[in-house]
């Protein structure tokens, strides 16, 4: 077993809750909230060779996918090894890890693999016993881990390219010079300062479309105004105002590039964006046409600095909304990968495309 931080993580949350037997809320700056808890009732993994069942009684019990009882472990064991995986986590350093002394333990109970499939939001399926209803529900968590580096919210690809027409007002440039002069700019914020280029020289860089029809549609079937609203966003970015979304929304509360009415102090935009995060986070992907429904139903398992855990589940949707919209920043991945950031004509017209990246700050 090899993996990063990131996935390792995942491996010490199966360890660490099965352990503790609890999982706590957590509030919009990662701070437990101790009157907010969820007793866990059981783990399930699914491995090649199919599912597991660990059962967290008084030991934890290991069930396969046809109801037999393979193996019976203390709960000590389990508290023991997330501490031992936690402090070789923080101690290491690299970006890609093996520890046989857990992966022994590992194959003793069964766990074959460090990570969920790619593509699933959900990174560890838990049921709990849900309080506030007194019942048993079966929920697929996220988990993202603060002990490596700044996990990604939304992968870029050229799926998630913005596209603009470039219409030059009142300058000295015809637009053919401009695509030439804004190529050629070689710095190493060379994105940025492109353009900031264009946008000083009396360039308006006109939303047309989304390089990703899926995308778009996915985007339009959270808000209709979402990809006019994002395009927005994104030129704030990248012509240098903020890296911060919470800081790019409030720039758009301000300048309401959408003509809102606003006369009743509504927050338009936050709340869209807030919403956009939110289903990002739970299941939407550029790649699939989103439904609306949930991949983590039961939402974030945050891995803090500190070996604690925190949840945001349902009953406390504003604290992992504003947690989405405090803790997320707008990133530049790689230009030539992805292929934006240059002028090209096309049909006699002039675009220009900007990528969409987000990283956890």
């Amino acid at each position: 077993m090899k993996g990063n931080k990131g996935e390792w993580s995942e491996v010490y949350t199966f360890l660490k809750l099965l352990g503790d037997g609890v999982i706590y809320g957590g509030n919009e700056n990662l701070e437990r909230i101790n009157s907010i808890f969820y007793p866990l009732v059981s783990v399930i993994r699914e491995e090649s060779d199919g599912k597991y069942f660990y059962k967290r009684e008084s030991n934890i019990n290991i069930i396969n996918s046809e109801g037999k009882k393979l193996l019976e472990v203390s709960r000590a064991q389990f508290i023991e090894k997330a501490k031992e995986l936690f402090n070789l986590l923080k101690s290491s350093k690299g970006s890609s890890f093996k520890f046989p002394e857990i992966e022994e333990f590992l194959k003793q109970i069964y766990v074959e693999k460090l990570k969920s499939a790619s593509g699933n939001k959900r990174d560890i399926t838990i049921v709990v016993h849900d309080l506030n209803t007194n019942t048993t529900p079966t929920l697929g968590f996220s988990i993202k881990s603060r002990l490596g580096g700044n996990s990604t919210l939304l992968n870029p690809g050229e799926s998630t390219n913005f596209i603009y027409e470039v219409e030059t007002l009142d300058n000295n440039y015809t637009t053919e010079d401009l695509m030439n002069i804004v190529n050629n700019i070689k710095t190493r914020s060379k994105i940025k300062d492109r353009t900031k280029f264009l946008i000083s020289n009396k360039v308006i860089l006109k939303f047309c479309g989304i390089q990703s029809e899926n995308l778009y549609l996915n985007l339009q079937m959270i808000d209709s105004l979402l990809p006019e609203i994002l395009s927005q966003l994104l030129l704030y970015y990248y012509s240098g105002q903020s890296a911060s979304i919470k800081e790019l929304v409030e720039i758009l509360e301000e300048s309401n590039p959408i003509a809102f009415n606003q006369s009743k102090h509504h927050k338009f935009y936050e709340y869209k964006i807030k919403n956009f995060l939110t289903d990002v986070a739970l299941g939407m992907t550029p790649q699939r046409s989103w439904t609306g429904h949930y991949d983590a139903t039961g939402g974030y398992l945050i891995v803090k600095e500190d070996g604690d855990i925190v949840c945001y589940h349902i009953y406390n949707r504003n604290e992992f909304q504003e947690y989405l919209l405090n803790n997320t920043l707008l990133d530049t991945p790689s230009s030539s990968r992805y292929k934006f950031g240059e002028v090209y004509k096309e049909n006699n017209k002039y675009y220009y495309k900007l990528n969409l990246q987000i990283r956890f700050k």
